[in-house]
């Protein structure tokens, strides 16, 4: 009878410790399953105006990540990641690689890494359970701590801790962009499909365009938790004039500035699209700044204007 009641502790032990899980370890959970398991997830990416249904394929070779990325409507359009490279191939252009940790669009690269780094724009609270995908899954809210962000949702498997559904929410509570697991599938071993990819050649990485001298934007203000990844200046095509592009982010949300001389042209109105996307214009000095991201406008614009020449 002893080693009966043994056992039956035992088997409940990880879901009497799920039972006490605060958010933040959920969500650490979650990043190291993304990183360490194989797996493969049929899932629909759904905005205001598109539904875009994808595979992702997930595991590791020789102890390097490898995944693989198919769009399954319209033209062919897949990605392929081997540690730190993605090499993308769509039909009407040659393949080509960047430097990348993750695949960008699908699961925020923020969700497989230290998810302590989001504590500076977000707190993290758990919220109810429900039934996706035929699996159990535990609500995790990512709430920004400023109106400078949108909010996120993130639906954990109970057994796994993979995502099996992400929401972008906004200010107002709208839902504003969605990717729902359809089908999450755990897999025994490696597949094909993964080690091939490993073997294969690639493109080397893009380089980045050489830099102007003298040419260093500066922010004097960011909201918390934003940083500078990017800097590079290029001419746009048919164009002399060279445009300064910064990328910013905060983990969860990606920002792009375009810095350009300021032309003659009247600039665009600030827009916001149903999935959230906004954009805004300014100009600073004899420069026109255009803020393109999944952000609220105001922030857009605030960090527009705060660009300066250092």
């Amino acid at each position: 009878m002893r080693l009966i009641l043994l056992a039956i502790l035992a088997m409940s032990f990880p879901a009497m410790a799920r039972e006490n899980m605060p958010a933040k370890a959920w969500l650490e959970n979650m990043s190291q399953a993304l990183r360490e398991q194989e797996f493969k997830i049929s899932l629909i990416q759904l905005q205001a105006d598109h539904i875009r249904p994808l595979v992702y394929i997930h595991g590791k070779v020789n102890d390097e990540e490898v995944a693989f990325l198919e769009h399954l409507n319209g033209p062919p359009k897949n990605a392929v990641r081997v540690g730190n490279t993605v090499t993308f191939i769509e039909h009407d252009q040659p393949a080509y690689s960047v430097h990348s940790s993750r695949i960008q669009g699908v699961i925020p690269a923020a969700l497989a890494d230290d998810v302590s780094k989001l504590e500076q724009g977000y707190q993290f609270v758990l919220g109810g359970r429900s039934r996706i995908a035929g699996r159990p899954g535990q609500l995790v809210r990512i709430i920004p701590t400023d109106t400078n962000r949108y909010g996120y949702q993130v639906w954990l498997d109970m057994d796994t801790y993979l995502p099996l559904r992400f929401d972008m929410i906004s200010v107002d509570k709208q839902l504003l962009e969605q990717l729902l697991v359809v089908e999450l599938i755990v897999l025994d071993e490696v597949p094909a499909i993964l080690k091939e990819a490993y073997k294969q050649e690639w493109p080397a990485v893009m380089s980045q365009s050489d830099r102007d001298s003298g040419e260093d934007w500066q922010f004097s203000w960011l909201p918390a938790g934003f940083k500078v990844l990017i800097k590079d200046q290029h001419r746009l095509i048919g164009s002399k004039e060279a445009v300064e592009y910064i990328a910013i982010s905060d983990g969860l949300a990606n920002i792009s500035v375009y810095v350009a001389k300021a032309g003659e042209a009247p600039l665009p109105e600030e827009l916001v699209t149903r999935n959230g996307l906004s954009l805004a214009t300014e100009r600073v000095g004899n420069a026109e700044v255009v803020a393109v991201g999944k952000v609220p406008a105001e922030t857009l614009s605030r960090i527009a204007k705060s660009i300066m020449l250092q």
